[in-house]
């Protein structure tokens, strides 16, 4: 049965409203995935088909659309961004607003977009704080189909040497595809965050939903081959599951 959903944050962060603004709207691979940039104007056009109903540099963002294209759970999506300048403009105060329509299977559509909002708006800070306006070198590829088990993501972090008792903050060993040093910027059972001097990896549980695990690198050196990165990552995660 079709209802309504809003999923609503706030935070603030070390960046100004200026930088904030052309991350949420130009430099949306450094957290998120490369899009079109929106048409800078009321009534124009915006990522995966929607239409900017408010365009208010830098303050207010909200783009719409529906029958959304690729996702038949949902009819309805709206992303609305208030952006307010904090400490004479040195920091920002940021409002996101996520609301919409799900068509099907409305309680575990709800959690996994609820909980995939918290960790996107943390990579956001992090890109915001550690790395923009660098542009990112971006891969997202997913695990196999055993990769959609219920303890998945817990054995890809064992793999990683983030287990679930590594908190947050933990500078760590990682052994991904090679072996590097890494803070965990962020670490609960449904996402592994990890950030480098050049990069961002995200780890996604989406096994909790249903789906795959997925990975997403963002890479901000010049010298990036994110193709390689990506083919090598993915041979390692099927190697985890021990699938070629």
């Amino acid at each position: 049965m079709s209802k309504e959903f809003e999923i609503a944050r706030e935070f603030e962060v070390d960046a100004t409203p200026e930088q904030v603004w052309e991350a949420i709207t130009t430099g949306t691979g450094g957290y998120l995935w490369p899009m079109e940039p929106p048409e800078p104007r009321v009534g124009g056009k915006g990522p995966f088909g929607s239409t900017i109903t408010a365009w208010d540099p830098p303050h207010r963002y909200t783009n719409r659309v529906e029958d959304v294209d690729g996702i038949s759970e949902q009819s309805l999506n709206q992303l609305d961004y208030t952006v307010e300048p904090r400490d004479e403009g040195r920091r920002a105060w940021v409002r996101y607003v996520h609301s919409g329509i799900f068509v099907d299977d409305w309680d575990n559509q709800y959690d996994g977009a609820a909980k995939h909002t918290d960790f996107y708006l943390h990579t956001l800070r992090e890109y915001l704080t550690h790395f923009a306006p660098r542009p990112a070198a971006f891969a997202t590829f997913d695990g196999p189909e055993a990769s959609k088990a219920p303890d998945a993501l817990a054995v890809v972090g064992r793999a990683l040497g983030v287990g679930e008792d590594v908190a947050a903050g933990t500078r760590v060993t990682v052994h991904g595809p090679d072996t590097f040093d890494a803070v965990v910027d962020f670490r609960n059972p449904y996402f592994i965050g990890l950030r480098t001097e050049r990069s961002l990896t995200r780890v996604f549980g989406r096994n909790h939903w249903g789906h795959p695990v997925g990975i997403s690198l963002h890479d901000f050196a010049s010298d990036s081959d994110i193709k390689e990165c990506e083919s090598e990552w993915q041979a390692w995660l099927n190697g985890v599951f021990n699938q070629a």
